[in-house]
């Protein structure tokens, strides 16, 4: 049996995510009705400023005081799609304290003060739910956290901003350099005017941070993260991984340590081999794939972003909130019982494409081997050119650790055969 008194629900921000939100709430009311088991009614908008016209929504809803409408008192749901870090945490503890559950699409302070906002509505008994924070339209969170509750899961491997994923996609299916690939980005409105967020890996990063934290039931902050940003991918690395059999792409990469004592979460270029899923993602795609020790291996495929993808993952969520609050009860919390070592970046192990620049004389290579093996860094495959007195010498290592992989590069340098170092970057994905 239906109830009729309807959930009310308070929705903080009315830009290309919010407006998708307040539209699909009227739009499929009766069906979210059904679902829930009680209407939902939108109760307040909060925006930055009133006087602009918002189609499908009722003026005398619209406000510019967002405390004031968190305060209530009779707001059963919050819904926060304003973005950043404040006001949107004050905002988020303030709807606790006053009785209000709340759904977050908020990447960047779910990173940063995760942990915190957990706690705050433990204190108070709501719920926090932010599928829409990751993913966009790809449910993602809720499988880690619900599906596979019961399962151990080793590594999750994705490629979670469309937007540099449609750059690095059109430099490989047309030769584009990079800055060619980011202008039409840009006009196509994959990109913003500053793409900064983006390209240089600190939205992936975000994205990264809630998925290890989900993933091995540790708290990982934004700050635990390592963040590699791709602007200085070349198409001369597009020919290189075409050679390998590889492509590249921008990934997030959490993982548990073999002896599952640590994870590391990380953000960077790297090449993968074209028979792996996430090399035939295309265009502005996200995709994110799972191992774990039962299920085997997973991937979830869809569209990352954009006003309704990312208003389908807040109506999930919205959804499955109002129905706890009709049960009395609240979903699951944090979890972060492991509480397992964040290891650094330097202990990291995995193949590396080294580019050197080199003079094309006898001996280049071998004095090049040996400060590979000096360092305990073994070589998998050597490719050599040269040309007029100078040469590039192109180096795929087995696994190695980051760290040594580091001290290899700065020897290099020193080397007077060597004239610089290209490129280096990260083979993943085997």
């Amino acid at each position: 049996m239906m109830r009729t008194r309807p959930l009310k629900v308070a929705l903080l921000g009315c830009g290309v995510v919010g407006s998708e939100v307040a539209r699909i709430m009227t739009t499929h009311a009766d069906d979210l009705a059904a679902r829930i088991g009680a209407p939902v009614e939108l109760a307040g908008v909060a925006v930055r400023r009133t006087g602009k016209e918002r189609e499908g929504i009722d003026p005398a809803l619209v406000t510019t005081d967002a405390t004031a409408l968190v305060k209530r008192g009779d707001i059963d749901v919050v819904v926060e799609v304003i973005g950043g870090i404040e006001p949107a945490r004050t905002l988020i503890t303030t709807a606790f304290e006053h009785g209000a559950s709340v759904v977050s699409a908020n990447k960047a302070l779910l990173a940063q003060d995760g942990a915190a906002l957990h706690a705050a509505a433990g204190e108070h008994g709501k719920d926090l739910y932010y599928e829409a924070a990751v993913a966009g339209a790809i449910p993602l969170i809720r499988p880690l956290r619900e599906s596979l509750a019961g399962d151990k899961v080793n590594r999750v491997l994705g490629i979670v901003n469309g937007t540099t994923n449609f750059i690095l996609d059109k430099m490989d299916s047309t030769g584009a350099g990079y800055q060619e690939a980011l202008d039409e980005a840009t006009a196509l409105g994959y990109a913003e005017a500053d793409p900064t967020a983006d390209v240089e890996g600190f939205d992936a990063a975000a994205k990264a941070a809630i998925l290890a934290g989900i993933a091995f039931h540790t708290r990982v902050r934004l700050d635990d993260v390592y963040r590699e940003g791709m602007a200085e991918v070349t198409a001369a690395d597009f020919r290189s991984a075409k050679e390998m059999g590889c492509t590249i792409k921008l990934l997030a990469i959490c993982e548990r340590s073999k002896d599952g004592s640590s994870v590391t979460a990380r953000v960077h270029p790297a090449m993968i081999p074209l028979t792996h899923p996430l090399a035939s993602v295309r265009g502005a795609y996200n995709a994110v794939f799972v191992e774990s020790d039962a299920a085997g291996q997973l991937m979830f495929y869809g569209p990352g972003a954009g006003g309704s993808p990312t208003a389908s993952a807040v109506l999930g969520d919205l959804v499955a909130v109002c129905r706890n609050r009709l049960n009395g009860a609240t979903g699951p919390g944090e979890s972060a019982y492991a509480d397992l070592t964040v290891s650094p970046m330097g202990d990291v192990v995995t193949r590396y494409h080294i580019s050197l620049d080199v003079a094309d004389k006898p001996g280049v290579l071998a004095q090049v081997a040996t400060v590979f093996a000096e360092h305990g860094v073994s070589i998998d495959t050597v490719r050599q050119q040269g040309k007029d007195g100078e040469a590039s010498l192109v180096v795929v290592t087995h696994r190695a650790s980051d760290a040594s992989l580091t001290g290899t590069v700065e020897a290099l340098r020193k080397l007077d055969t060597v004239r610089g170092v290209a490129s280096i970057m990260r083979v993943e994905g085997e």
